[in-house]
């Protein structure tokens, strides 16, 4: 059988460590055979990112603006280990960072649900989507370590020349300063991304943050919301019978931890980092949720939700048997390729996404896992695989469809 043909391509953001590894295993079993794959090729690994001054994470980000889909591996976003690790010329921005701030969009993440791994929370029965705010805050800090005893002020500066000046702390001693900014240009993207994404889905929309400690930073993004629901989303919201409502982040918590699921939590930026963790990990694995960026402007880039897998990269250096769960990363290439299909009309590419999506969870379905999953499956008879093995064993039953 000849191979599927693209007639556009992927911009595809290579990564970092063990998931760098998975990413070459998958497309050498589960891409190539099938696919005629047509991509533009951006290393956003640590070392290549460094060598460019960055530029390259810059450069990826216009290249998904022009051609509409991305899939990105896990990259490293580098501390004070890692500039000693990697003699960096600085302590670079994360790539997911920088990424999102081009593309003005917003991260939805799902928990990728199959039989033999069940929740930890026993109630939720359908999935719960995170809605990611992906500009701004502590992912586009500016932050200083403070020497000594002096005074912290935090200064706008008008372009008329009018200064707003208020004291952050009166320092008596050594200790550490952040600076957090976001737009209202940006919060607004988001309100309607999310209201949007949940006519779509036909869910109900959370939103929560803490505008009861932060006044104006917070209660800002909670009038943003609530205005663009009122002027543009509450008539469809009503007549589609889904809600909208606000609530504190730490009450969000409690409500979720009793819900049934199939709702959209939308979350500022790191807010959103956390809690899809959260949902993910008891859901099954960090490695069990997809994740898209979604702009505005219809631009998506599909990534696995999870990091780049550092102590078992150490392992597989040392010639060591790794067994890396790379559901997350093979449904971000299935994703990003889905969409491809949609846009260019390619029914083919779209139906082969399907079998390959179907081939990873038939896999673990019947028993053959890796490591993580084995821990926490109700299925009998579970044969843990290592990396490698686990996606030639999904090849084995994409190829059987």
């Amino acid at each position: 059988m000849g191979k599927i043909k693209m007639t556009t391509p992927l911009v595809e953001m290579d990564g970092d460590e063990m998931t760098r590894i998975l990413w070459k295993m998958i497309k050498d079993e589960l891409i190539l055979p099938f696919i005629d794959l047509k991509t533009e090729y951006y290393d956003l690994g640590l070392k290549y990112r460094n060598e460019t001054d960055d530029k390259v994470t810059l450069d990826s980000a216009e290249a998904t603006k022009k051609y509409g889909v991305a899939v990105k591996c896990a990259t490293i976003t580098p501390n004070a280990a890692r500039m000693n690790e990697y003699d960096l010329k600085e302590m670079w921005k994360s790539p997911n960072g920088t990424i999102r701030a081009a593309l003005d969009g917003t991260v939805f993440r799902t928990p990728i649900k199959v039989k033999g791994i069940e929740p930890c929370v026993k109630n939720w029965e359908k999935p719960i989507t995170l809605a990611r705010h992906a500009y701004g805050d502590v992912y586009k800090n500016t932050e200083i370590k403070v020497p000594g005893a002096g005074r912290a002020e935090l200064v706008f500066t008008g372009v008329d020349g009018k200064e707003i000046r208020k004291t952050i702390h009166e320092f008596t001693g050594s200790g550490v300063i952040q600076g957090i900014h976001n737009t209202d240009k940006s919060i607004t993207s988001f309100a309607k991304s999310c209201f949007a994404y949940a006519l779509d889905t036909k869910q109900d929309l959370w939103f929560a943050t803490k505008d009861t400690i932060s006044k104006v930073y917070d209660h800002n993004f909670k009038d943003i919301f609530q205005e663009v629901y009122d002027n543009e989303f509450k008539d469809k919201f009503e007549e589609a019978g889904i809600e909208y409502f606000y609530t504190l982040i730490d009450d969000a918590v409690a409500r979720i931890m009793r819900s049934k699921g199939g709702i959209i939590w939308a979350c500022k930026n790191y807010d959103g980092d956390v809690m899809s963790d959260m949902v993910s990990s008891a859901c099954g694995s960090l490695a069990m949720m997809t994740s898209v960026l979604v702009s505005p402007d219809g631009v998506y880039e599909y990534e696995a939700a999870h990091g780049t897998v550092q102590r078992h990269y150490y392992k597989h250096l040392k010639g060591e048997e790794t067994s890396t769960n790379s559901v997350a990363t093979i449904f971000a290439w299935t994703g990003a390729l889905r969409k491809r299909g949609e846009l260019d009309n390619l029914l083919e590419l779209i139906e082969f996404t399907d079998k390959l999506e179907n081939a990873t969870l038939k896999t673990i379905e019947s028993g053959k896992m890796t490591k993580d999953l084995s821990l926490m499956t109700t299925l009998d008879d579970v044969t843990i695989l290592n990396s490698e093995d686990f996606i030639k064993a999904i090849r084995q039953n994409l190829e059987s469809m």
